[in-house]
């Protein structure tokens, strides 16, 4: 009778507190603390959770986009839609989040953006990303379980 080998265990998330400064429309800016994630089970997004004290409404506030578009908005201008990435200087990156509340522009070292998209590698290399499960779940979203 065939052994059955152990299930291989799921990697675990990844968080890394990043420092960043939300420029106001006055351009002052204001230090925010913030944590980036990624999962392998949303193995193609990352996201930027917000402090209640970053929002309007003062309620916590989280952001999901394409890895991919992470990658771009270091070394050059890249998104469409709701968010936006571009290199600020050589040490800087800005992330323009657009809602229908608004606009926000986050600046964030760019050494801290890169060491984390390197270490989501580490946790599903790029290209390694499931894309069957990914079509489920986001199927399965949009459906709501019909």
């Amino acid at each position: 009778m065939p052994h059955a080998r152990p299930a291989r265990p799921t990697p675990p998330a990844l968080e890394q507190s990043a420092r960043a400064r939300l420029i106001t429309p006055s351009y002052d800016e204001i230090p925010v603390r913030t944590t980036l994630r990624y999962t392998p089970d949303d193995p193609f997004a990352v996201h930027i959770d917000f402090p209640s004290g970053a929002s309007a409404d003062d309620a916590d506030v989280t952001w999901a986009f394409a890895r991919t578009l992470l990658a771009e908005g270091l070394t050059a201008p890249a998104g469409i839609g709701d968010v936006h990435l571009w290199p600020c200087g050589p040490a800087h990156t800005v992330v323009e989040l657009h809602s229908p509340h608004g606009m926000a522009m986050i600046r964030f070292d760019t050494p801290s953006l890169r060491r984390f998209l390197h270490r989501s590698y580490a946790v599903v290399a790029l290209g390694g990303e499931d894309l069957d499960s990914a079509l489920d779940a986001g199927l399965t979203s949009l459906l709501g379980g019909v």
